[in-house]
C-alpha cells in the first residue's frame, strides 16, 4: 500500500501535516497527525512499532526530530497509539502528553527499551492532563487537549488546534477505509455504516457521545481528523457527523 502525507495547513510558520497508510502487514491502519509551529513541533497518535520507522523518515522530511519534537500526545493507552513512545524518547527531547490516568502505566512500555537512567526519569519527561483537559503551548500558539473521556477509554483526550482549526479525534469518527484515508470524506450517509458498527462497540455509551459533541460545537472546526479512516471536511459535513454521533447508542445502551 502506498503510503500518503496530506498538508491540511500551511501559513505564517505553522504547518500540520496528516500522515496515513504507513502500517504495513496485520496491523490496524492508522493516521498520525503532526503541528509544526514557529519549529516546534507536536506529533499525535505516533503508533507502534509497525508505525515507527516509516512514521519516522516521513517525519524527518519535514524536521530534525532530535532537536524540534517538543511533544508526543498519547490520546489514550492503545498500543496503536503509543506503543513505539520508547523509540520517541530515545531518539529525540519530547514530552510525552497524556491523562493522568495512564500515567503509571506508561513506564511498562518503556521499560527493556532504555536505560534505566532514563526509565527512572520518565516522569521528569510527562506532562499528566487533568481530566477537564489543558492548553499546551506550542510555538507562538498553543494546543488545546478536549475531554473525550470513555470513547473509548476512561482516560481520553482530543486535540484541538486553534490555529488551523483541526480537531485530531483519535477514535471518534474512525472507519476502516483502507488505501483511502488520505481522502476526505464526500457522502457522510455512505460513510456513516464504515463507522457505526466500531462506534457502536467500542464507545462506552450515548451520554458520553453526547458530552463530546457538545464541547466540539463550541470549538470553531474546520476539519476532524480521526485516527483511523478518511478526515471530515467542511461544515454540513461536520455538522452531519457530529448529529449522528450525538444520536448513537453504543456501550452500555446496547446491553
Amino acid at each position: 500500500m502506498e503510503h500518503h502525507e496530506v498538508v491540511l495547513y500551511n501559513k505564517d510558520g505553522h504547518v500540520c501535516i496528516f500522515f496515513t497508510d504507513l502500517v504495513e502487514g496485520e496491523g490496524i491502519a492508522s493516521n498520525q497527525l503532526v503541528i509544526v509551529s514557529e519549529g516546534e513541533a507536536a506529533l499525535f497518535d505516533p503508533g507502534g512499532d509497525l508505525t515507527y520507522t516509516p512514521l519516522n523518515i516521513a517525519l524527518s522530511r519535514h524536521i530534525d526530530i532530535e532537536e524540534n519534537l517538543k511533544y508526543v500526545f498519547a490520546s489514550h493507552q492503545d498500543p496503536d497509539i503509543i506503543a513505539s513512545l520508547p523509540r520517541w524518547l530515545m531518539h529525540s527531547h519530547c514530552k510525552v502528553i497524556s491523562s493522568r490516568l495512564w500515567a503509571r502505566f506508561l513506564p511498562h512500555l518503556v521499560s527493556g527499551f532504555v536505560s534505566s537512567k532514563m526509565n527512572s526519569s520518565l516522569f521528569n519527561r510527562m506532562i499528566e492532563l487533568p481530566d477537564e483537559g489543558a492548553k499546551i503551548p506550542l510555538g507562538n500558539s498553543h494546543i488545546v487537549a478536549v475531554p473525550a473521556h470513555f470513547l473509548h477509554s476512561v482516560g481520553n483526550f482530543h486535540c484541538y488546534d486553534p490555529r488551523s482549526k483541526i480537531l485530531f479525534s483519535g477514535d471518534v469518527g474512525a472507519a476502516m477505509t483502507p488505501g483511502e484515508d488520505h481522502q476526505f470524506v464526500e457522502d457522510m450517509k455512505a460513510h456513516i455504516p464504515l463507522m457505526e458498527g466500531f462506534h457502536r462497540r467500542y464507545m462506552a455509551s450515548n451520554r458520553a457521545c453526547r458530552a463530546w459533541v457538545h464541547r466540539v460545537r463550541q470549538l470553531d472546526v474546520d476539519m476532524i481528523v480521526p485516527q483511523h479512516g478518511k478526515p471530515i471536511k467542511g461544515q454540513h459535513h461536520i455538522r452531519e457527523f457530529l448529529h449522528w454521533f450525538e444520536h448513537l447508542e453504543c456501550g452500555v445502551d446496547l446491553i
